[in-house]
């Protein structure tokens, strides 16, 4: 009898979406690797203050480069 497996689908994490969007700036040169954290806030301006939350729960400054947070290869978090 064969066994029976259904795909689990991959849920991407709040922060992999929004480190997507933001590597998608710097890469339509929008924004550079560089630039301060801050600086994206112009772009998130209604969603601002969520973002800048998040981030600073996972320990970021607003004087971070946004290299940084491109670096991050998993939004894990601790339980």
């Amino acid at each position: 009898m064969a066994k029976s497996t259904t795909a689990v689908p991959l849920v991407l994490h709040p922060m992999a979406k929004f480190q997507r969007q933001v590597l998608s700036l710097v890469e339509s040169d929008v924004i550079k690797p560089t630039d301060k954290l801050w600086k994206i806030a112009f772009l998130f301006r209604d969603n601002w203050e969520h973002w800048k939350h998040e981030l600073e729960e996972f320990e970021f400054s607003m004087q971070d480069p946004i290299s940084a947070l491109l670096a991050v290869e998993s939004w894990e978090e601790e339980l």
